[in-house]
């Protein structure tokens, strides 16, 4: 009989249970290494922070995969999750004690020193655990029969006992499903057997728990020996060298129809992430179209007596996953700007045509005003400058259609232009801002290396990521650094 065990946070219990000890263990530290031998709880502001970190860990701590894969890390790897943890809790704490005006009266000191001391207890807290769980229960580990074809019997082990990887089972045979002798390998001291009456038998009187098909992508998958396994009433693991391609793990298995099947992505994120990243934009959203209606005020008529027609820019983009959406922006272009655009295409900067970007475009409203340097200083380079023309997105935010952080969506021309390489930045939803935005998007003419920036925030997106991203729009906006 097979026995299902609880996944997730619950897996990792211990972990869980071991960090938070340490962070409180590590609060106390830190505040007698700053204000001397006492009990940092008796005060009232102390314990308010004390309460305040818990809860930041928690919600880290559910919202995060932090604990994901962390028996099969590395030492630096390890070291690197730490500190990300670490970080994560400290900024969620200062962001609520920022809401809440209670920053000021905040001691930031005693917050630096309780991570900083994290860091070093928190990953020798996490090493001792691993090597805790790694040594215990040796002699209760599962005995398992690889079944597999001759040629990827070496692989196989090696990757099995990967020593940086807890294993909770030994490899007790091989079975070669392609093979009608037994075989010797070098340096695996198991007896490998071909598959036949013999070993069907053996594998009847043995002591095997379960049994493990690892199978060959060139040959047929054996059904007849599947069948057999399962009215022995063995647990049958089984997946094909495909599925175990390092470059394209497997994230989690799922119901299709009446199909059973694996999904692969390029990233994963968990629910509770999306659902904390979508709460980001609703807030965010509502915030910026306030701000949007204010503005609206002062821009609308600018727009229209410099260019009678629509005050707000409609146009279909492609969102996530290749699906179309209209997207707003107050007007900046004259109204025959598409039609104008053909002429124009030579002077793009943006290699390839991959994206449409000129300097002095003059199809925008008021360019043909100069300043002394020569410079168009109409209403359309002043929104387009301070970024003001983007604000409508912020309703585009609320319903769903964006986020405040992506990839910028393009248009159905450019999108008609991707190669292979370019379709990933489709994967997650477009956003008002993103690592090109606050990379110095002036200075950026390679659409390649744009791809490499909107890739780069897929692979190691994290909500931590877009807060600082957001930062860092802020501070982008205000000096008017990166626009146009």
């Amino acid at each position: 009989m097979n026995k299902i065990y609880l996944k997730g946070l619950l897996k990792h219990v211990d972990f869980i249970l071991l960090d938070i000890f340490c962070l409180q263990l590590c609060f106390i530290l830190a505040f007698w290494l700053v204000h001397g031998f006492s009990n940092p709880y008796d005060s009232a502001a102390y314990m308010y922070q004390a309460i305040v970190l818990s809860v930041s860990q928690i919600i880290v701590i559910v919202f995060s995969n932090n604990y994901s894969g962390i028996l099969r890390r590395k030492r630096y790897d390890e070291l690197v999750a730490v500190i990300h943890y670490i970080f994560s809790i400290l900024v969620l704490s200062l962001i609520f004690l920022f809401i809440v005006k209670q920053s000021a009266e905040t001691s930031r000191l005693q917050f630096l020193v309780t991570s900083v001391i994290f860091i070093l207890l928190g990953y020798v807290f996490r090493q001792i655990n691993k090597r805790r769980v790694f040594h215990t229960g040796v002699s209760k580990r599962k005995s398992i029969v690889l079944i597999t074809g001759k040629d990827d019997v070496q692989e196989a082990m090696r990757k099995l006992y990967d020593p940086q990887i807890y294993r909770d089972f030994n490899i007790n045979a091989i079975v070669l499903v392609d093979s009608d002798v037994p075989i010797d390998y070098e340096g695996i001291d198991v007896p490998a057997m071909p598959l036949n009456d013999a070993t069907m038998k053996r594998l009847t009187h043995a002591w095997v728990d379960e049994v493990f098909i690892l199978q060959p992508a060139t040959l047929p998958f054996p059904t007849k020996l599947f069948d057999s396994l399962m009215v022995m009433g063995i647990t049958v693991n089984y997946t094909n060298k495909a599925l175990s391609d390092d470059r394209w793990p497997v994230t989690d298995i799922r119901n299709l129809g009446k199909f059973i099947v694996h999904r692969s992505s390029f990233r994963f994120v968990t629910v509770g992430q999306l659902a904390v990243k979508r709460a980001m934009d609703i807030f965010g959203g509502i915030i910026g179209c306030v701000f949007t209606g204010i503005i609206f005020i002062f821009i609308a008529p600018a727009i229209y007596l410099k260019s009678p027609g629509p005050i707000f820019f409609t146009q279909e983009r492609v969102g996530e996953n290749g699906k179309t959406f209209k997207i707003h922006k107050f007007r900046t272009m004259y109204l025959d700007a598409e039609a104008r655009k053909a002429e124009l295409l030579a002077h793009n900067k943006i290699q390839d045509g991959m994206m449409f970007k000129m300097d002095d475009d003059p199809r925008i409203i008021g360019s043909e005003k100069k300043n002394r340097q020569g410079k168009p200083i109409g209403i359309g380079n002043f929104l387009r400058k301070t970024s003001l023309d983007e604000f409508p997105q912020f309703f585009d935010i609320l319903r769903g259609k964006m986020s405040l952080v992506g990839w910028r969506p393009c248009t159905l021309s450019e999108w008609e232009k991707f190669d292979m390489q370019h379709r990933i930045r489709a994967s997650m939803k477009p956003g008002l801002t993103g690592m090109w935005q606050v990379s110095g998007r002036s200075t950026i003419t390679d659409f390649d290396e744009v791809v490499k920036l909107d890739r780069e925030y897929i692979e190691t997106w994290s909500l931590v990521l877009d807060i600082k991203i957001l930062l860092k729009t802020v501070m982008v906006f205000l000096s008017r650094k990166g626009a146009m």
